[in-house]
């Protein structure tokens, strides 16, 4: 069984059992998350498709961590112009296990 989820502006495909980085999420290690956003669910043939929610669905989800992933270095140049500009991002992250899905 698997559900398309959609969280922090982006959708993720997860099953159960599986950890994932998802957007920063406000909550403490080991906090249960009910995620309502479903967009899909499938087991074996039969899939259910929302328009655009499946309703009543949810997964259910635990906080293993919260991090920041690694920095991304952005650099700017203009060929003979002496311009150069650096600048660095980190983003922050929360990973997740996936507990249970429900349809």
């Amino acid at each position: 069984m698997y559900a398309v989820i959609k969280t922090g502006g982006k959708q993720h495909r997860v099953i159960l059992g599986e950890t994932l980085k998802v957007e920063s999420i406000v909550g403490e290690v080991g906090t249960s998350l009910v995620l309502d956003k479903v967009l899909m669910v499938g087991n074996g043939d039969k899939i259910s498709v929302g328009q655009p929610l499946l309703a009543g669905a949810t997964v259910k989800a635990t906080i293993v961590a919260n991090g920041r992933h690694d920095k991304v270095t952005i650099f700017k140049m203009r060929r003979r112009k002496h311009y150069q500009k650096h600048q660095g991002h980190r983003q922050n992250y929360t990973e997740i296990r996936i507990d249970g899905i429900s349809a």
